[in-house]
């Protein structure tokens, strides 16, 4: 280490000001502190509030992030194994393209109950998508630091595993490519970069592809990387996710299958899927975004924040008990029409990327809600709008992308009140 850091120190002026590579600076800059502690530190005690600076509090996030990668991996493997499992026995043919090259390297066949076959299967499929996010979203931060002449910021290294996993597996990689460039430009840097967007940016590419290329981020087709050969024309093996078979539901399939959750089982069954259960829904083997289908890994990352003082319990709170009170109201009141206010509370828990949206993405610092008490109404808005946007409008089964971005508009409202509400008691109480 101390090779490199002399040989970091001798580079130094080539890149400072006045060098001849000055504009690349940027670049210099980010190297030498994601190895070393940066070079200019501050002195004295009297205006320091703990150790944890912006490289640590990201690196901590990655770290917390590390099961859900783990769970994208492996969930992508078995979801597709058990497919092809299933394409084999119904005599259809399976279509492999240079994922199953890579596979084959490592001498692994395609067995859903191979804890191997399906890590490093999956791992195929995730990390190009990684890659890409990384490599395109990196530029774009670079030309722009470059440009204002500042470092390059260590929250994209955030946003860059963020946004991967709440992504389908079979997505074409230039649209991961389009979608992080404008999370990255359109969401953080045009507003001045991280700590001036308002706007969480990996939902805000997410959201960009949902509605720019509905097509390959949403359906039955494109949460399962497994494909097959029938007359000759190669086609997407179907597996909807729970929410939405829910958004699919009929009050005549739930009178004739015995109830929601029952209906969704039953319907996933029949059509050769594995069931959707509340266990399997918990712990994430079931078709979805890679990182967001399981509840358990979400919960280990909150736990690693919370300890590490990065994430706000209150704001996660917030979100559940929001979720858990509104969707607890339209259980009570019930309908005719709607099979989706018949879905218990407990269930909206753990579908969709309700968890990891609420560990992860509604606690971002910077377009979250900042005063102690505006975090309570901030989480428990977006929860109440997550149920509200699955019951009453089923184009849009999932929810939580839209309610936290809604939540990121409210989040200076909120605390305005807040602070006002302070103020104004704080006037009464010297007044008297």
């Amino acid at each position: 280490m101390k090779f490199l850091r002399n040989t970091l120190d001798k580079l130094h002026p080539l890149f400072d000001k006045g060098g001849k590579l000055e504009k690349m600076y940027p670049l210099y800059e980010a190297a030498d502190t994601f190895l070393f502690t940066p070079g200019h530190v501050a002195k004295g005690s009297t205006h320091i509030r703990d150790a944890l600076d912006l490289k640590r509090m990201m690196t901590m996030v990655v770290i917390a992030l590390i099961p859900c990668v783990f769970m994208a991996m492996w969930n992508t493997g078995y979801q597709a194994n058990a497919a092809i499992q299933r394409m084999l026995d119904a005599g259809l043919e399976p279509s492999f393209d240079w994922h199953e090259s890579i596979h084959s390297l490592f001498k692994l066949g395609h067995n859903p109950g191979n804890f191997f076959d399906n890590l490093i299967y999956g791992a195929t499929f995730f990390l190009p998508i990684y890659i890409v996010c990384m490599t395109a979203g990196g530029v774009c931060e670079v030309i722009f630091s470059t440009i204002r002449g500042h470092e390059v910021n260590e929250g994209f290294l955030v946003t860059g595993l963020l946004f991967p996993l709440t992504l389908p597996p079979d997505i074409p990689l230039w649209q991961v490519a389009v979608g992080i460039m404008f999370g990255v430009v359109i969401g953080k840097e045009i507003f001045g970069g991280t700590g001036r967007n308002f706007l969480n940016p990996a939902l805000t590419a997410r959201a960009f592809l949902y509605f720019a290329y509905a097509g390959q981020i949403s359906g039955d087709k494109v949460w399962t990387a497994a494909k097959y050969v029938k007359d000759g024309v190669v086609d997407g093996y179907s597996a909807a996710t729970a929410l939405g078979r829910l958004g699919q539901l009929t009050p005549q399939d739930v009178d004739k299958l015995g109830g929601v959750m029952e209906s969704v089982e039953q319907i996933s069954t029949s059509a050769g899927n594995q069931a959707i259960s509340w266990p399997s829904a918990f712990l994430g083997t079931i078709p979805g975004s890679m990182g967001e289908t399981s509840t358990l890994a979400c919960l280990i990352g909150a736990a690693i924040l919370i300890a590490a003082g990065i994430g706000s319990w209150r704001i996660m709170a917030g979100v559940c008990i929001g979720a858990v009170a509104f969707s607890s109201l339209l259980y009570a009141v019930g309908s005719e029409t709607n099979p989706m206010f018949h879905v218990p509370p407990w269930w909206h828990l753990v579908l969709g990327g309700f968890a990891f949206g609420t560990v992860f993405m509604a606690t971002d610092p910077v377009s979250a809600s900042m005063t102690e008490a505006g975090k309570w109404f901030y989480g428990g808005l977006i929860g109440a709008m997550t149920i509200l946007i699955r019951a009453i409008n089923p184009a849009f089964p999932e929810g939580i992308m839209l309610a936290i971005l809604f939540g990121n508009v409210f989040a200076p409202l909120i605390d305005y009140f807040v602070v006002q509400a302070n103020i104004k008691r704080r006037a009464v109480r010297y007044a008297a």
